[in-house]
């Protein structure tokens, strides 16, 4: 008697048999090289981020702990987490609890944070994505994912236009998270949840002069 296991590898060795004995080149011919200049840039990438649900602040890199304290103040964040390599002068104005990250700290104990800041990677105006690559000022996919609120700095020097400019400035090796919004899914009848997946609430430091 046939087993269903012995069908199945019968045909993955028929398939096999039947396929070309070189690989096919994937053509990749994208379009690259857009540019805008930075104010068109800016509001392309802050409509974007907009039309997510994503709140939006912008500022000069002088004023970046003042508006971080003042978004975290804004909404109650009391205790919150940090990647190992974030830059302490982001949080000289903040008198909440700070909370350094690590591999050691279980994934699930980061519920108990109100928040998160990071860095990023790069960023796509077109699309409103923001690329975390895992570097010391970003930390782990846990720490962005788990607590219900992310505080991302964006340097408006690394947003690119398209997703092509965007990929072309990552580390392949690296691990790389893409956010577009805040965390939303949407049940049978399309009503719209938030929260399910990573943070409920997304706010975008934007720091214009870097």
């Amino acid at each position: 008697m046939t087993t269903a296991r012995a069908t199945v590898l019968g045909r993955v060795r028929d398939a096999l048999a039947l396929a070309p004995a070189a690989g096919t080149e994937v053509p990749r011919a994208y379009r690259t090289g857009r540019t805008l200049p930075d104010d068109e840039c800016l509001a392309l990438f802050t409509d974007r981020l907009v039309d997510y649900k994503a709140r939006v602040r912008t500022t000069t890199a002088d004023r970046t702990a003042e508006v971080v304290a003042d978004v975290l103040t804004g909404l109650e964040a009391r205790r919150i987490g940090v990647p190992p390599g974030l830059d302490p002068q982001w949080l000289t104005a903040y008198d909440g609890e700070v909370q350094q990250d690590s591999a050691d700290i279980p994934a699930p104990t980061l519920g108990g944070l109100d928040g998160v800041v990071t860095a990023s990677a790069v960023s796509c105006a077109e699309t409103g994505t923001i690329f975390l690559d895992g570097s010391p000022d970003q930390g782990r996919r846990a720490l962005s994912l788990v607590p219900d609120l992310h505080v991302c700095v964006v340097d408006l020097s690394t947003v690119e236009v398209g997703v092509p400019e965007a990929v072309a400035r990552l580390v392949p090796e690296r691990p790389t998270t893409l956010i577009s919004g805040p965390s939303a899914t949407s049940d049978i009848e399309l009503e719209r949840v938030e929260g399910v997946h990573g943070p409920r609430t997304l706010v975008v430091v934007i720091r214009t002069d870097v």
